[in-house]
């Protein structure tokens, strides 16, 4: 009885099959260490307890790794910053309150609501100085003095105001502080409230003052909003890449050497009947 075509079809890929699972067999039998894993797992002999590892995965995904730790650093750094920066804001704030409250005292006194003479309206103005001087060389955040220039020229922070943010591995960026002490805070005196051209002089020194530290407030505003910002940005980079070294590790951490090894064989010489046929 002859046989039909798809009846010498099928033994013929089926007799591939077979020469080609024991070509690579044979192949694996050789004097390689997968060989001789390969045959103990046939022959049932001892077989390596440790898992396979992909040390290029392994090597990336440790570098990955590796540099979500540096960028999450970097945001904490740059948080540090902008809280640094937001303190000096607030104290800045509080120096341009004061200055308002002088303007204001001033105003009452030209208009009559105050008595120049007043022990107690010479007492509150010199008492918001005292309070604008007090802001100024107390401004400070974890030991760096944000205000007071006097205080400069440390490990922390140079004699110019400068503060070095570490950002990346391989460098940062300099948070620059203002001098406020560096103004002559001298030329307020309640003395000066009596005398009506004392009194105009006085006023226009509040009035320039006042407009120097709301702009120095405004600049230390705008620097912690973009330093949030910054910190927020480096925050999701380091998530991403997490979640990239997440991705190049084995899927399963258990997976065997001799799982591979047959794995490897069913994929170089195919499967005896194909199951998608």
């Amino acid at each position: 009885m002859s046989l039909s075509d798809i009846e010498k079809n099928f033994l013929y890929t089926y007799s591939s099959q077979l020469l080609q699972q024991d070509m690579l067999t044979n192949q694996l039998f050789g004097a390689s260490k997968m060989g001789q894993d390969l045959r103990s797992l046939v022959l049932g002999g001892p077989v390596r307890a440790e898992t396979f590892t992909n040390p290029f995965e392994e090597a990336i995904s440790g570098q990955l790794r590796s540099d979500a730790g540096a960028t999450r650093q970097a945001s904490r750094n740059v948080g540090e910053a902008a809280s640094m920066v937001g303190v000096a804001r607030t104290d800045m704030a509080t120096i341009a309150d004061a200055l308002e409250d002088m303007e204001d005292i001033i105003d009452k006194i030209n208009t009559g609501e105050l008595d120049e003479n007043s022990a107690v309206v010479k007492a509150d103005y010199d008492a918001l100085l005292d309070k604008i001087t007090g802001t100024i060389s107390n401004s400070d955040y974890n030991g760096i003095a944000l205000l007071d220039g006097s205080q400069w020229g440390t490990d922390q922070i140079d004699a110019t105001g400068n503060v070095h943010i570490q950002s990346s591995k391989s460098g940062g960026f300099d948070v620059t502080f203002h001098n406020v002490d560096g103004y002559d805070w001298t030329v307020f005196d309640s003395a000066d409230l009596v005398d009506a051209g004392d009194r105009a002089t006085q006023l226009a020194s509040v009035q320039s003052y006042l407009s120097d530290m709301s702009a120095i407030q405004d600049v230390y505003a705008g620097k912690e909003d973009s330093l949030q910002a910054q910190e927020l940005h480096l925050q999701s980079q380091a998530q991403l890449l997490d979640q990239a070294a997440q991705m190049r590790k084995p899927s399963d951490p258990s997976y065997s050497m001799e799982q591979l090894l047959a794995d490897l064989i069913i994929r170089e010489s195919g499967t005896l009947f194909d199951s998608n046929g």
